[in-house]
């Protein structure tokens, strides 16, 4: 029942009304949450005011002013604040004394990211280094999107290579050269569709693949 009621709890606790949190926040209320956007800032605050839920102005390092606003009674909660150190992880240590247990928190360090993960941060997000990451793997090869899961293994959205074009995925043994599964594919005009083993590849061919991320990158410089 507990667990049922974590699932179904659509509320949030945004902390920090920066671009990150800000566009979070409203991304969340599209969902259909309820966020609830706390920033010391008084500007921003009111600039979000009829965006979001509920904004209010408050100093999340003060454990009191998060009493107030009832932090404690949120399953989870995004700690947004990124340019001061200390101050997210004030937040963050403060949410976990008060029981919440899904806390999501912005770092801008690996070092930071430790920090807020020993504190008791569930989820710590590098959304610059992140990005950064990112678009350096999409401009050194030839991948049309990527996405790490976790380090060392990726998703890689690339073209069909040629010698691939008429195969079936089984003939190709893909997994047996390249190390790597794929996982979908999307024809001309059509849209992304599980893969099998008996998937014939077409010339034009988008696919998804996953892999190790040195294997990803291989296989996407054959295309």
């Amino acid at each position: 029942m507990q667990q049922h009621r974590r699932l179904t709890d659509k509320r949030v606790l945004v902390i920090g009304l920066g671009r990150f949190g800000s566009s979070l926040g409203l991304e969340l209320v599209s969902r259909g949450w309820e966020v609830l956007g706390v920033d010391s800032s008084p500007r921003l605050v009111q600039s979000f005011a009829d965006a979001l839920t509920h904004t209010v102005i408050a100093d999340a390092t003060d454990e009191e002013a998060l009493r107030q606003v009832g932090a404690g009674q949120f399953h989870s909660a995004v700690v947004a604040i990124g340019t001061h150190l200390e101050e997210s992880i004030l937040a963050t240590s403060l949410l976990v004394d008060m029981g919440v247990s899904n806390i999501w928190a912005k770092a801008t360090s690996r070092r930071h990211g430790r920090i807020l993960e020993q504190v008791g941060a569930t989820h710590v997000v590098l959304p610059e280094h992140d990005m950064g990451e990112r678009v350096a793997h999409l401009l050194s090869g030839r991948m049309l999107d990527y996405v790490e899961l976790e380090e060392g293994f990726s998703l890689g959205k690339t073209k069909a290579p040629k010698e691939l074009i008429g195969k079936t995925l089984r003939e190709t043994r893909v997994r047996q050269h390249y190390g790597i599964t794929v996982v979908s594919v999307k024809r001309m005009g059509e849209e992304f569709t599980y893969a099998t083993q008996e998937t014939v590849l077409n010339k034009g061919d988008v696919i998804v693949v996953a892999g190790r991320t040195d294997d990803v990158e291989r296989f996407s410089e054959s295309t």
